[in-house]
């Protein structure tokens, strides 16, 4: 599905930089806070921030050091953009491939984020396995926010404190199964939908 907004709206960074505006629209961005986080080079930032800017999708704002660049939260078709990317942002099918190196996954869930839910405080990516590097994994999840413009809420855990916490009814592994939720990869075979 990226592929298709990719060649819908022009190229990978005007989408990165736009869900990152759509989905903070409280968050003033500098030109170099929005390219760390959109992983874009700053010849593209510049180019989609002037493209925004005349169409009077972002408002710039400097009250001291350099210029801030946050959402026109009166553009007219901002809630029509969000819906549309938020609903596009399902990230299932290939989840699991790019987070596997990252140790011996044997379960994946999304929630939130990456089911098109656009729901605060909830865990979007929870994840169970062995000798999992943390390090690994949180590279590839900051490649995920990157392309999704947010931050997610993930977490991983190894399989003994996964069943314990799931015999304790623990609040964690409880709010993820009880919101909707999608098993994207289920080694444990624990029969959960």
């Amino acid at each position: 599905m990226t592929d298709t907004l990719q060649k819908l709206f022009g190229s990978s960074a005007r989408l990165k930089l736009l869900r990152l505006f759509l989905f903070n629209p409280k968050t003033a961005y500098s030109l170099k806070e929005a390219i760390t986080h959109s992983r874009v080079t700053s010849d593209e930032a510049r180019k989609e921030f002037a493209v925004f800017q005349s169409m009077k999708l972002i408002k710039r704002s400097r009250k001291s050091g350099a210029p801030r660049y946050q959402l026109n939260q009166d553009f007219e078709y901002v809630l029509a953009l969000q819906n549309l990317l938020l609903n596009t942002a399902s990230q299932g099918p290939d989840l699991y491939d790019r987070i596997r190196a990252a140790g011996s996954i044997k379960f994946v869930a999304i929630s939130g984020v990456l089911l098109g839910e656009w729901e605060d405080g909830r865990l979007d990516l929870f994840v169970v396995g062995e000798r999992v590097n943390d390090r690994k994994l949180k590279l590839e999840v900051q490649k995920l926010e990157s392309e999704l413009g947010m931050e997610l809420r993930y977490t991983s855990l190894t399989t003994d404190n996964f069943y314990y916490r799931l015999a304790m009814n623990d609040h964690l592994v409880k709010d993820v199964f009880d919101y909707p939720h999608k098993i994207v990869h289920d080694k444990l075979n624990i029969g959960l939908k």
